[in-house]
């Protein structure tokens, strides 16, 4: 009987443990406004979180329209991520029209911003994940936010970051590895619209573009006259579109200049699952991969 009772208390006890363990486990439910930002927040909350990307795959995060079920998604969540320095104009409509009661986090506040002057007028680039060296910075404020949201996770929290940090210098290596070994004069790519300054910034690259920092603006005729008078002038080969935007005004360009396809980049999103960008790190490499073999000379 002794031997039963013991059984039965130490099945009770194993029971309660079980149950007091998933009790007190904690998923926080987060929002991130595109899916760059989404990957990254996830590799960072790993199983602790469960990240709902407002602006999904392939698509653009300047002309994105919220729906009534992205405004009910942002009221539920625990915590709201979003890129800043104006790539998200319509977030804060949404944060009125969703009731949530949350402030969201800025990842991109502390990186040292890149300046564009167009008509005049000086704009903050925000396209800053295009740097894993800045996305180092969205690693440190998505960790801190996440602890200050569930302290109890915060050592995996931590480890994660850690781990992400390491992979993000990684990349930044790999790209000077492919990039640095081709001659400054060759590093010339024609794009849709200004993106990718901060990687032509840490690599050497120069990318011409019709648009401006976000595909709301357009582009007029004096302009695109001048910039396929510097292609021609700058010898310019190649020309890329991009995954999340029209491409027929780059390519009107590219006719008139003689540049020559290069492939398709993922400027401002990732590729759906099946894809070959479907996290930030595979979009990084893939982007890398793609100009470092448009920009590298002939063999003699």
């Amino acid at each position: 009987m002794k031997d039963a009772s013991f059984r039965i208390a130490l099945s009770a006890l194993m029971i309660w443990g079980a149950t007091a363990t998933s009790a007190s486990a904690k998923t926080l439910n987060i929002v991130a406004s595109f899916s760059v930002l989404a990957d990254v927040v996830q590799q960072i909350g790993g199983s602790h979180v469960q990240v709902k990307g407002l602006v999904g795959p392939d698509g653009d995060p300047h002309q994105f329209e919220p729906s009534p079920d992205d405004a009910r998604t942002l009221k539920e969540a625990d915590l709201a991520f979003i890129s800043g320095e104006g790539l998200e104009r319509w977030f804060e409509k949404l944060v009125t029209a969703s009731g949530y009661q949350g402030t969201p986090v800025i990842v991109s506040t502390g990186i040292k911003l890149r300046e564009r002057q167009r008509k005049g007028q000086i704009s903050d680039d925000p396209h800053v994940w295009n740097s894993p060296l800045n996305v180092l910075v969205w690693a440190a404020n998505i960790e801190k936010a996440l602890i200050a949201a569930d302290p109890e996770a915060a050592d995996d929290f931590k480890a994660n970051a850690a781990r992400y940090s390491r992979e993000l210098r990684d990349l930044d290596g790999y790209a000077h590895a492919r990039i640095d070994q081709i001659p400054p004069q060759q590093r010339k790519i024609l794009t849709s619209h200004d993106a990718f300054g901060y990687l032509g910034r840490d690599y050497g690259i120069t990318f011409l573009s019709p648009l401006g920092l976000s595909t709301e603006t357009e582009a007029s005729a004096s302009h695109v006259a001048r910039l396929i008078d510097q292609v021609k002038a700058e010898h310019v080969k190649f020309y890329f579109i991009e995954t999340s935007n029209d491409p027929r005004l780059v390519q009107q360009i590219a006719n008139a200049t003689g540049a020559q396809p290069g492939g398709k980049l993922y400027a401002e999103a990732l590729s759906r699952a099946d894809g070959p960008a479907p996290t930030y790190a595979r979009m990084f490499r893939y982007n890398i991969d793609l100009l470092a073999k448009a920009m590298v000379p002939p063999s003699n």
